[in-house]
């Protein structure tokens, strides 16, 4: 029932709610199950949902209600590769339109604290060109924008 190795991320009171959302975003993501608390803790109260088991694109996460002890910060994020710019619009779209908040360079917040770094593959591929000069005009193109523009990483990577 408990993968060897999973992602563990803290929530205050609200990890279903996040699973759920996750689930209903990203293919293969679903909520696997739902613990409670088999006694008063901290955080909560016998009874209370403790854990979630649940996946984020295939990848075992763990959303533990720990309380308000801990906050998600960037030095952790989810990285989706994504294949064109609808698919990019509808993972950013879905995490920003739902309480998140819009970063630089692809990345952005759910409602809940968590980093998404939602990035279609023309970006990974342009910006790890062979050719630095490739390289660094993506970059270069990157560096401007809040949600990844592929046609704007397209024309960069042609020169």
């Amino acid at each position: 029932m408990f993968p060897k190795n999973q992602i563990c991320l803290w929530f205050n009171g609200d990890a279903l709610d996040a699973a759920e959302f996750y689930a209903a975003t990203f293919p293969d993501s679903r909520v696997l199950a739902v613990h409670h608390a088999p006694g008063d803790y901290p955080a909560g109260q016998r009874g209370s949902v403790i854990t979630v088991q649940f996946t984020v694109l295939g990848l075992p996460c763990l959303g533990l209600n720990g309380g308000d002890a801990f906050r998600h910060s960037e030095a952790f994020s989810f990285q989706v590769t994504t294949e064109d710019q609808a698919e990019t619009d509808r993972y950013w779209n879905a995490i920003v339109g739902n309480g998140g908040q819009e970063s630089e360079c692809g990345w952005c917040k759910d409602r809940w604290g968590v980093s998404w770094q939602i990035i279609p593959r023309a970006l990974n591929e342009g910006y790890t060109d062979p050719d630095p000069a490739v390289a660094q005009r993506v970059f270069a193109a990157m560096m401007t924008m809040r949600k990844i523009d592929v046609a704007a990483i397209e024309t960069a990577r042609r020169g």
